[in-house]
């Protein structure tokens, strides 16, 4: 079992959409399953119901109480739903549910609040955007939004996932750089395709906003021409990562703009522009990979350092899928650390949506004793 910070109720937690786990969770204990995937089919729903009743047989718990991802089409919401019997269904937001889970697993008291980054991919904004490149205060009974990364469009839906190429021309298209034919994404992307794209991104047809940091990474690993197109999930990522291990970065760094405003609004034109003029003066993808990399460490630091100078906050919460990449968590850790930050980071559940259900079962049941 995972110990918390305070009892629950008998609670099931049933986790996200992707990297699918559910949580179980009575008094000061809490238990997730094995890995279950992705539901996006029969077979996946059906091993989930085997795991539910797996895990309450093992640890004795009967829930009491759901706790589900706000998302209202995501497959692990219905099935609570469909399953509530008459049991209250509580959703939790996505990224709070993320940085609640590394609250709980390092056992931070309840009404102790942090700053916590929530990068990842994608989850259901209070909006209605896709989120996911969130910076939060937040404890385990509610969070506010101090800072999000710029909207852009997500022409298309999973097609910008499937496709990263597409998500580099929006960028490119937010930043108000020209798709000229000698940046990779551009020359990759169709004809027929990159006119239809253009159209999209001009009238909205089609696009969702995100704020997603997945899809940032995807849109730089297409710029320089590391990965267009995916096999699975977060390809082009953990090959810009791969890229930039080891690359000495020269001077003069990339930076992000951050525009003052509530929420602040994280801009990443500036880096952009830079990525383009490095590919044009050949400077090498694995250095310019890096680069980006220093980059998203050095935003951390500089909103975790406006964050603390305006609530006198001194811990970060880093989660989210993006938080798998060693090369961002290890140099953001460091980085905060030696700033006087007290970092916390997932260490025996995953930051991706692996340890979501933890999140939402500590949410929901801190909810629950409130009222």
């Amino acid at each position: 079992p995972v110990p918390l910070p305070f009892s629950v109720p008998p609670t099931l937690a049933v986790g996200g959409d992707l990297k699918n786990t559910c949580c179980v969770g009575s008094g000061r204990s809490a238990w997730l399953s094995g890995h279950v995937g992705d539901m996006d089919d029969l077979a996946t729903l059906t091993a989930f119901d085997g795991a539910e009743r797996h895990l309450e047989h093992l640890t004795g718990v009967a829930p009491e109480h759901v706790a589900a991802d706000a998302h209202p089409r995501y497959r692990s919401r219905t099935w609570a739903v469909r399953n509530a019997r008459g049991r209250p269904v509580r959703t939790v937001q996505h990224h709070h549910a993320h940085v609640a889970a590394v609250l709980a697993e390092h056992g931070v008291a309840p009404a102790q609040p942090v700053i916590g980054l929530a990068f990842d991919g994608t989850g259901y904004g209070t909006d209605r955007a896709v989120w996911g490149g969130e910076v939060l205060v937040a404890d385990y009974r509610g969070f506010e939004r101090v800072a999000h990364l710029r909207y852009v469009p997500l022409a298309g839906g999973d097609a910008a996932v499937h496709r990263p190429y597409r998500m580099a021309l929006a960028h490119l298209h937010a930043a108000g750089i020209a798709w000229d034919t000698d940046l990779p994404p551009v020359a990759v992307c169709p004809p027929v395709e990159r006119a239809a794209l253009a159209h999209q991104l001009t009238t909205g047809l089609g696009c969702a906003p995100t704020s997603s940091m997945g899809r940032l990474f995807d849109a730089v690993s297409s710029l320089l021409g590391v990965r267009h197109t995916v096999g699975f999930e977060a390809q082009a990522a953990i090959e810009l990562e791969s890229r930039a291990r080891g690359a000495v970065v020269p001077d003069g760094e990339y930076a992000f703009a951050i525009v003052e405003g509530t929420p602040l609004l994280i801009d990443p034109a500036p880096v952009l522009r830079a990525l383009v003029a490095d590919l044009r003066a050949g400077v090498p993808v694995g250095v310019a990979g890096a680069r980006f990399h220093a980059a998203v460490v050095g935003l951390v630091v500089e909103l975790a350092r406006r964050v603390r100078s305006e609530r006198g906050l001194a811990t970060v919460a880093l989660s989210g899928g993006v938080f798998c990449n060693a090369l961002l968590l290890v140099g953001a850790a460091a980085a905060l650390r030696s700033d006087g930050f007290t970092v916390l980071r997932h260490r025996r559940v995953p930051p991706n949506d692996g340890g979501l259900a933890l999140g939402q079962l500590v949410v929901s049941a801190a909810l629950t004793k409130e009222g």
